[in-house]
């Protein structure tokens, strides 16, 4: 199979990963093993095309059909686009393991719809890592959004239908008015479609153009998540665990930043953003949506809903890199797009196991939680720190590159921007820890049972005083027995000890992803 094939292959498999799991839906043991099957297969195709990510081999190509004059359905490998796919396709073979143990243990009624519409989600999400041109990355970031929608709906709730509503209003509206007309006016504009390193609108753009095209791409890619378009990512909590971590760590989220981050370096071009201020308005508004955003979360004591709107903030931290301009900068919002998805899917694995292990929802509930499932409490301690900035992790490194590249770039005021996200952080990131392992847990079943029953003795106390000198102890009820808790199953507590773990390891092992993508900017290897 050459590299040019192997592009095909690896958003087909998937493809056909659907086919069988629907197939085989009556057997769930064999639907189940079909399915990681496929997703160990499309890892190892996707990653036998890291060699050819390097611009010292002719870059893989496959042309399928012609669409329009000048417009064809076409894949293509480019840096941005291997990491996204490595991204995408290595962390669904967790993700896959980590939702049959959590299906299972819930008891969640249509699994076979939900692999189904799963391994459509990585095919599409794989097609929008190798389009080649805009219009093949817009037909397959639509194809996303369809996929996924059965996803949010999996329950069937009024709610989850509500929430569907919002996820589709969203993101097919802003889309269709925003990303396809922008994608129209460029090929208006530059005679075509097709990606190229330096961009394709230097020169062929009115200047006064480039402000409003900018806002059709960065509004428009809607799965960016910038305000005020971000309501359709709390909204889309009320899913199953694992499609939050589909949409916030794997593949839709991380689909709207890398298309913004796509259209700036291969649309746009770097030196034309630099030099045309006009266009400088995106990085206030990635910065608004970066501090707003953790400020909320803050709040937030349903833990889905607060891991949430971080992923908005942090989302905002790619979408400010790019938006800046400076190398350093677009090479940390490259290294961010795989440094958060190991952290955040990580914190979503933690708390689908805390739901189905102990049944709890809300930061407010995790008193002693530590004790209990110190293997998952510690996981998201990891994963915390590495989204918060701190070394020996990932996190650190793709921070480090994005406040490096707005002193250079003379926008230092970004710089405390990223320092203050970072505090906000540590504000709703450490609260669930420190509440774990630090507070004394509430009597399993009965939360706060034995503080009401003390505060029924000192009341009754003070009414008898008068007649009792010295009351004496009245007997205490029996403590409710309660679950006793062990650490969540094997199948989800083994992805997210190694996402946890690779959090760690990618700060060991950020220079490979830092070369690979260090010629998007012009570097030298």
């Amino acid at each position: 199979m050459t590299a040019d094939h192997a592009l095909g292959v690896a958003i087909l498999i998937p493809f056909l990963g659907f086919w069988a799991v629907m197939l085989s839906g009556s057997k769930p043991n064999l639907r189940d093993s079909l399915m990681v099957a496929c997703a160990v297969l499309t890892c190892v195709v996707v990653f036998q095309l890291f060699p050819f990510a390097s611009p010292a081999v002719v870059a893989p190509s496959l042309r399928l059909f012609p669409v329009l004059p000048g417009i064809d359905l076409a894949f293509s490998l480019e840096p941005l686009g291997m990491l996204y796919a490595a991204v995408a396709s290595g962390l669904w073979v967790l993700t896959s393991l980590y939702s049959i143990g959590y299906m299972r243990e819930h008891h969640e009624q249509n699994q076979t719809r939900f692999f189904g519409c799963f391994a459509l989600s990585i095919s599409a999400a794989l097609g929008i890592a190798f389009a080649a041109n805009l219009f093949t990355l817009f037909l397959f970031y639509e194809l996303l959004t369809f996929c996924t929608y059965p996803l949010i709906t999996h329950h069937g709730t009024d709610q989850a239908v509500r929430a569907g509503r919002v996820y589709l209003g969203v993101l097919v509206s802003t889309s269709v008015v925003g990303l396809l007309f922008a994608v129209l006016w460029t090929w208006h504009i530059a005679g075509t479609t097709e990606f190229a390193l330096g961009g394709i609108l230097a020169g062929k753009a009115d200047p006064a153009v480039l402000p409003i095209l900018l806002a059709l791409f960065a509004f428009g890619t809607g799965k960016a998540a910038l305000m005020p378009f971000h309501r359709w990512l709390p909204n889309a909590m009320v899913a199953p665990t694992p499609v939050s971590a589909l949409l916030h760590a794997v593949a839709v989220v991380k689909a709207g930043v890398f298309t913004v981050l796509k259209v700036v370096v291969y649309v746009f071009g770097l030196d034309l953003l630099t030099n045309t201020p006009s266009t400088g308005w995106l990085c206030y508004v990635a910065a608004f949506t970066l501090l707003v955003s953790g400020a909320i979360a803050v709040t937030k004591d349903n833990l889905k809903t607060r891991l949430a709107y971080s992923t908005i903030s942090h989302l905002s931290y790619i979408v400010l890199g790019a938006a800046l301009a400076a190398p350093s900068s677009v090479l940390g919002g490259g290294l961010h797009v795989a440094m958060h998805a190991f952290g955040k899917i990580t914190l979503f694995f933690c708390a689908g196991a805390i739901y189905v292990t102990a049944h709890k929802t809300s930061v407010s509930e995790l008193d002693g939680l530590g004790r209990k499932m110190p293997i998952t409490m510690g996981a998201f301690f990891l994963a915390s720190l590495s989204l918060i900035g701190m070394p020996p992790f990932g996190g650190m490194w793709s921070k480090w590159h994005l406040a490096l590249g707005a002193a250079q770039s003379g926008h230092q005021p970004f710089v405390f921007v990223f320092m203050a996200s970072s505090v906000l952080s540590i504000a709703y990131l450490m609260p669930p820890v420190i509440r774990a392992f630090f507070r004394e847990p509430h009597d399993d079943g009965h939360p706060h049972h034995q503080q009401h029953y003390d505060a029924f003795l000192e009341d009754e106390t003070e009414l008898e005083g008068d007649v009792l000198s010295s009351p004496p102890p009245a007997p205490r009820p029996p403590e409710p027995a309660g679950p006793r808790w062990t650490d969540a199953p094997l199948l989800c507590l083994l992805p997210l000890c190694l996402t946890a773990l690779g959090s760690l390891a990618l700060f060991f092992f950020a220079e490979p992803l830092y070369l690979m993508l260090l010629p998007i900017v012009g570097g030298a290897r």
